[in-house]
């Protein structure tokens, strides 16, 4: 096959999942990768109480490995583990992914490993046939100032948010290495952007968390400090790791001196962010991975060199819907039960001013969220107490 000739390579036509199919999870044990296991075992989902769908069955061959077990920056290792394991269907889900300060003080790591990390799996998949794989992106991918809601192909129209640049530069080549071994391997390998996620098995760390995490921990916090509770939070410390100096200076004074609490959060609160439950996440995922051929072949990009169309393998997920940071921290600290202050640092940065997602492309293949913000902020803190308390 001519190199740049758009050809659906017969060795790769896939039906849509079967329960017994070979199921490779890569990043099994985070965020992303956990919500996928809970949908794929059959778990009762977080979000609704319910299993599967109605005459749907629990997937009974999943392939997981630790870190510790595998290196998925070792070329060497990923090459014998696709060897061995001979999977079907690829999740890759496997990232090293931080909020602003952890992209502002660590770039070269978020460049090196997620180059790493993506181009051995999805190289490896494609020398042991692979039929479908999902390659999980971020809405960071698309300019600093995209129009809004941004669009798939609003891909590479504009100058990225410099605070994660390298990360977003990461997940960009994966894009384009999915759509080049498209179109010419004939693979069906499909990259999916997921807007900002929260749920169970998030990350609280403050030095690198999500917005919603560091909310829900540093609200919690500074309610144990009002209520003078200072064993609960060196127990916190021990559980979810350190309390950065500042806002242990803030609980101290709150907790010793009787001061109304008060948590400050970074930038000014006015960028305006979308939020997916992670359960929800993982269904649209696996929904889009169920899709009959005629259905998941249209996703996988166009050859623009051939039709002049720009439209890279690339499927928004979300909710077609956002807030200011304000409003959000609002209904976490009503969540919570935090009663104190809020203030915002405008000397930090804001980040991009607002990133929502055009979903129409999405819900055009018959998905759509079904938790909404609230009622996902309590299943989220309602695991974060649970984590805290094992």
């Amino acid at each position: 096959m001519k190199p740049g000739i758009w050809t659906l390579n017969e060795t790769h036509e896939a039906p849509p999942l079967k329960q017994d199919a070979k199921i490779y999870i890569a990043g099994h044990r985070g965020l992303v990768g956990s919500a996928l296991m809970r949908r794929l075992t059959n778990y009762p989902s977080p979000s609704t109480g319910e299993g599967r769908g109605e005459g749907e069955q629990a997937y009974t061959h999943l392939l997981t490995r630790t870190h510790a077990e595998l290196d998925l920056t070792d070329q060497a290792a990923v090459d014998a583990f696709f060897a061995a394991e001979q999977p079907d269907y690829v999740f890759l889900a496997a990232a090293k992914v931080g909020g602003i300060h952890a992209n502002n003080t660590y770039p070269g790591q978020f460049i090196r490993d997620n180059l790493a990390i993506q181009t051995n799996i999805l190289h490896a998949a494609y020398k042991n046939n692979v039929k479908r794989l999902l390659f999980l992106g971020s809405s960071c991918i698309y300019p600093k100032h995209a129009p809004q809601p941004m669009k798939e192909e609003h891909l590479l129209t504009g100058p990225l948010e410099a605070t994660n640049r390298p990360y977003a530069l990461a997940k960009i080549a994966g894009i384009e290495m999915c759509w080049s071994y498209n179109r010419q391997y004939g693979t069906q390998y499909l990259a999916v952007m997921p807007t900002n996620l929260y749920g169970p098995g998030d990350n609280y760390n403050l030095m690198n968390s999500h917005v919603i995490p560091a909310m829900i921990r540093k609200f919690h916090l500074a309610k144990l400090a009002s209520e003078h509770n200072w064993p609960a939070i060196e127990a916190d410390e021990a559980k979810h790791g350190p309390i950065p100096e500042d806002i242990k200076a803030q609980l101290h004074a709150t907790c010793t001196l009787n001061h109304d609490p008060c948590i400050t959060l970074w930038g000014t609160g006015t960028p305006r962010r979308e939020f997916l439950y992670s359960q929800d996440m993982a269904d649209a995922c696996v929904h889009l991975m169920n899709l009959p051929d005629e259905q998941f072949n249209t996703l996988l990009g166009s050859d623009e060199a051939a039709t002049g169309q720009f439209m890279p393998p690339v499927v928004n997920i979300g909710v077609g819907e956002d807030l200011t940071i304000r409003d959000l921290a609002e209904q976490v600290k009503a969540t919570v039960g935090y009663t104190g202050q809020i203030r915002y640092d405008a000397s930090k940065p804001d980040g991009t001013p607002r990133k929502l997602m055009d979903v129409s492309r999405l819900r055009g293949m018959g998905w759509q969220p079904r938790v909404p913000l609230q009622a996902g902020l309590g299943l989220a803190y309602r695991d974060y107490l649970a984590r805290s308390a094992t």
